[in-house]
């Protein structure tokens, strides 16, 4: 079985971990180290994983000055509990970048809002509506 992980540079793990966890409705935990963390399904499965700015000198990761963050990337996470999570979304920022809409393509409801860092994040249903 091949896997992938999505690795994001934030600001704050901490702060970006338990935003997430809240989006996804997750318990409240603390990421396993303070530069890194990974978000976690309950199978164990690996959502998303967060990487401080700067942190064990990756190239890529070494500081959101040089480049906007989230060019020409979107997160997209399809959930099987979209009425809840879009609540629950409602709560973490002050205007979603799109308003739930019925998806003609796939026929499943979604919406978008920002995370803390800037990174466009979409939400989709798991079930066609």
């Amino acid at each position: 079985m091949k896997r992938t992980w999505t690795i994001i540079g934030v600001a704050d793990v901490a702060r970006s971990f338990k935003w997430y966890q809240s989006l996804f409705g997750q318990l409240e935990t603390n990421p396993a180290h303070d530069d890194f963390g990974q978000i976690l399904d309950t199978d164990g499965t690996v959502l998303l994983c967060l990487h401080q700015w700067g942190a064990h000198e990756h190239p890529p990761l070494t500081s959101p000055d040089h480049a906007q963050p989230g060019n020409g990337l979107l997160l997209f996470f399809r959930v099987d509990d979209f009425n809840e999570t879009l609540l629950r979304a409602r709560a973490l920022v002050d205007q979603l970048e799109e308003e739930p809409r019925l998806n003609p393509n796939t026929g499943t409801s979604e919406f978008a809002l920002r995370d803390p860092d800037g990174y466009y994040v979409m939400v989709s249903a798991l079930a066609a509506a």
